[in-house]
């Protein structure tokens, strides 16, 4: 494998232990592959918040809750690198200023573009948002399906995974919180 990286060197002992034939067509361009799959999937790490947000901050006219729900999110497991994938609900109460809606959606690819667990994702997404907008509150909470979970272990094929975070307002007062959750919930 001349010019191969590491890591497509690593892929293709990795077909050699869980292929019968290795050297197959389908195969020869698998590891090369695989790595630019791999770039696109882990960009994240070559990004903050803060440079996706970059000047699309705005002067706050309204104190008002902004939300942006069911923003699409694609994540991969660190403990099977197995895909995990479902919807961000986002909000936030602007303190100073207000943000571009599309950066919020690009904040969530930041921290999915990583390898994760859910539970960290949702708190990453939160605090640099909250490190970036200096709001009132910020919200989000994520609905996602684990396929290391829907196609190995329990095979759980209907099952999903909620997590939260609440900062500032959300988390202090109850019917803002409230507010946020009558709105993701569509009533």
């Amino acid at each position: 494998m001349s010019g191969a990286s590491d890591f497509q060197a690593a892929v293709r002992r990795m077909l050699e232990t869980v292929d019968p034939e290795p050297d197959r067509e389908g195969l020869v361009d698998t590891p090369k592959r695989v790595e630019k799959a791999f770039q696109f999937y882990t960009a994240g790490y070559r990004q903050e918040a803060r440079d996706v947000v970059g000047s699309a901050l705005f002067e706050a006219e309204t104190d008002e809750m902004v939300v942006v729900k069911d923003i699409e999110l694609y994540s991969l497991c660190e403990h099977h690198l197995a895909p995990f994938f479902g919807k961000a609900h986002v909000a936030y109460i602007p303190g100073d200023k207000i943000v571009g809606l599309s950066k919020l959606a690009r904040v969530v690819d930041v921290y999915a573009r990583r390898l994760q667990v859910q539970e960290r994702l949702t708190m990453q997404i939160a605090n640099g948002l909250n490190d970036v907008l200096k709001p009132r509150g910020v919200a989000v909470v994520i609905e996602a399906s684990h396929l290391c979970m829907m196609m190995r272990g329990v095979a759980k094929q209907n099952s999903s995974t909620v997590t939260s975070c609440l900062l500032g307002l959300f988390r202090k007062d109850e019917r803002t919180r409230a507010e946020f959750l009558r709105l993701i919930d569509g009533r």
